[in-house]
């Protein structure tokens, strides 16, 4: 079994200390690149799905999420407000309230709709210190989130290719859900909104579960207070649950803000707001394929993908020279020529592609590639085994080594 709040921290992904503060981790250089990995993943994933990302401020009034209804239904997880001035700010718990004035901020068509905004951004919970853990419970996270405003009649279809992103991109980081929650209202005062709005939005996601065909647990009580959501639940390796993507369907936020578009009538629609992220935060998700990779993360999201080791002091030059080829190609690479060459496998089993180097691999050009899961592949030229190791790692591929490479 993996823990990865003990694994995390001796494969130098990250770390804590007192004077930062409790649930405040740190991304040291390993776990800097596997987020910097993964941010590029999902934004190149949004971006050929037709989404147009943005920046938005990690402050914002109080009266901002009072219109959003974040101050009346989730204040209780949010930081108190700074007053500057005469403004009191509020570190935002969520990012849908900016993405809303956006949407806003000038007239918009019937034309450009759907509208997708996405970024990967910070939010703050104010969690309590007990429910605190590694990456899993923090108070500072970055988030990819994303919002589309749709009309009606779209939302469904909306929904549905957002569920197959959330699929495509966990079948690449090679995990698998537990289970499908879809996450109703309770009776708590917590939720807002009319009755009838609810009900909608949860027809529609019973339907895009349904059209998917999976098999889903409804639970009362775990919406978000402005509509249902799709959760997708994962397991850590002692059968603890969290939610690590969400597809939600909120009537209530666009009447809270007075979002419109102009409809092919010539008349003023209101738009519906799906709010949905793909990998959730790269805390939890980080942390989730620590317990589940036990740091053996697939190539291309791996922070070394591949080391250079020269059998002896002789072939260092060779070692280094591929290592400086393979970071040219876009490649996390290092050269390894201390201690034995034994010692030195044993110190990066956990690198997807070991290319050894010996008298004759340096004298022929070539390389012997061994995989992490123990294979030794024939010789070949250095310039075949990049090629190959490259189009893996683009390829996004859980595998070591496909028939074509």
């Amino acid at each position: 079994m993996y823990d990865h709040r003990k694994l995390g921290r001796e494969l130098g992904i990250f770390d804590t200390d007192p004077l930062i503060g409790t649930g405040l981790p740190y991304w040291l250089p390993a776990g800097a690149a596997i987020r910097h990995a993964l941010e590029c993943y999902v934004r190149e994933l949004e971006r050929q799905a037709g989404y147009q990302h943005v920046y938005s401020p990690v402050l914002g009034k109080r009266e901002l999420y009072e219109t959003s209804g974040h101050w009346a239904h989730y204040r209780a997880g949010m930081y108190p407000p700074m007053v500057v001035g005469a403004d009191q700010l509020v570190l935002r718990p969520s990012l849908c309230p900016h993405h809303a004035v956006m949407y806003r901020s000038r007239a918009r068509s019937y034309r450009e709709l759907p509208l997708r905004l996405a970024e990967l951004g910070g939010q703050y919970r104010s969690e309590l210190s007990g429910v605190l853990g590694g990456l899993t419970r923090v108070r500072a996270m970055q988030l990819n989130d994303g919002h589309i405003f749709c009309p009606p009649d779209q939302v469904a279809a909306e929904a549905s290719a957002a569920l197959a992103m959330i699929r495509q991109a966990h079948q690449a980081l090679g995990i698998e859900p537990a289970r499908y929650r879809l996450s109703l209202a309770g009776t708590a005062a917590k939720y807002a909104g009319r009755k009838e709005i609810w009900e909608r939005a949860t027809t529609i996601l019973r339907g895009v579960l349904a059209e998917a065909g999976l098999q889903y647990d409804a639970e009362a009580g775990e919406a978000a207070f402005y509509g249902p959501k799709i959760d997708v639940q994962v397991a850590d390796s002692a059968e603890r649950e969290t939610s690590i993507a969400t597809i939600q369907v909120d009537f209530y936020q666009p009447e809270r803000f007075g979002l419109r578009y102009i409809g092919a009538d010539g008349g003023r629609h209101r738009p519906v707001m799906i709010h949905r992220s793909i990998i959730g935060t790269a805390e939890r998700m980080v942390a989730h394929l620590l317990d589940r990779h036990g740091g053996a993360f697939p190539p291309w999201l791996a922070p070394v993908q591949l080391v250079a080791l020269p059998v002896t002091d002789t072939e260092s030059p060779h070692a280094e020279r591929l290592a400086r080829q393979a970071t040219e190609l876009g490649l996390r690479a290092d050269a390894a020529s201390n201690g034995s060459l034994a010692a030195r496998i044993r110190d990066y089993r956990l690198v997807p592609y070991q290319a050894v180097i010996g008298r004759a691999e340096a004298a022929a050009g070539e390389v012997s590639l061994r995989l992490r899961d123990g294979r030794r592949l024939p010789p070949m030229t250095s310039a075949e085994a990049l090629a190959r190791v490259t189009r893996q790692v683009r390829a996004h591929r859980v595998d070591l080594w496909g028939d074509d490479g």
